[in-house]
């Protein structure tokens, strides 16, 4: 499945989901639901939160959501706590689960199978979005347990599409590899930005129109792709005039050790802390 937009869920029971953790992604997602709770599956929407951003307390004013309720087994159960928080929540947390509970958990590093014994429930959805997904313009790609069914999956992608695209379900094995692309990704290209505004003032900019080249740069050319229907490749093939300025540039970032190496050493290092942290998180 992949889904970018909202669909709509006629025909089909309107379930009550729990939100657990209204941060910058719970609050997100939470944010899209209230504007459509029907397209997003949802009937009735509970949020767990001591401090709730003030668009879910303003909707639980207006009575679309319900703060802090008692708790109750829900259909869904959404998790989007910090990793760390889990351990010490599993007991709350099952006070919200049947055996027909769907857990679906935006917490980087946390196994299907970890959160399935914890909370001794068999439909398990673990997804992992990205910082942009906080003004809807992420992506997030998701992995389903063996108990799940084209209905949860379904589900599971109405409950992310406030975020942004959803891509899944995926191979479980497959998160880490995600994590690193697209859930580190956005730190990349703020790197790239920084780097690039660095290497502006070295060649004689001002610090403030460096920083202005840089940024507006990478904002024009990332709205660029996404409304191009052009490959990355040939976008930057465009740009390329033979022995040109861009094309000296690019010898550089090109050449061995350059861009490409460079990105790839970087991604096989964050799959490789990703797998260390679920078995550190295993063992907890």
């Amino acid at each position: 499945m992949a889904a970018g937009s909202s669909t709509s869920v006629e025909g089909a029971r309107l379930k009550h989901a729990v939100l657990v953790g209204a941060g910058r992604m719970g609050s997100a997602m939470a944010r899209g639901w209230i504007q459509d709770l029907g397209a997003a599956g949802v009937g009735r929407l509970s949020v767990v939160e001591s401090a709730p951003t003030e668009d879910v307390t303003d909707a639980a004013d207006d009575k679309l959501i319900v703060l802090n309720p008692p708790p109750e087994p829900a259909d869904i159960l959404v998790l989007a706590i910090k990793p760390q928080s889990f351990a010490r929540a599993v007991d709350d947390l099952k006070a919200w689960v049947s055996p027909q509970t769907l857990v679906v958990s935006i917490m980087a590093g946390v196994t299907i199978a970890r959160i399935s014994s914890a909370l001794g429930c068999e439909k398990v959805a673990r997804a992992m979005p990205n910082t942009p997904g906080a003004i809807g313009m992420g992506v997030t790609a998701f992995a389903l347990s063996p108990a799940c069914s084209d209905a949860e999956s379904l589900a599971t992608g109405h409950l992310l599409e406030p975020l942004g695209l959803v891509i899944g379900p995926l191979k479980e094995e497959q998160m880490d590899a995600v994590t690193a692309v697209s859930g580190s990704g956005p730190a990349y290209v703020f790197l790239l930005v920084e780097a690039l505004a660095a290497a502006g003032r070295s060649a004689g900019l001002g610090e403030a129109t460096a920083n202005a080249l840089a940024r507006e740069t990478i904002v024009g050319a990332g709205a660029l792709l996404g409304n191009s229907p052009e490959s990355p490749a040939d976008l930057r093939k465009a740009v390329t005039s033979p022995g040109g300025t861009t094309a000296a540039a690019l010898d550089v970032l090109m050449s061995g050790g350059g861009m490409p190496d460079l990105m790839r050493k970087a991604v096989d290092a964050a799959v490789r802390r990703g797998q260390e942290l679920s078995r550190e998180a295993e063992k907890k």
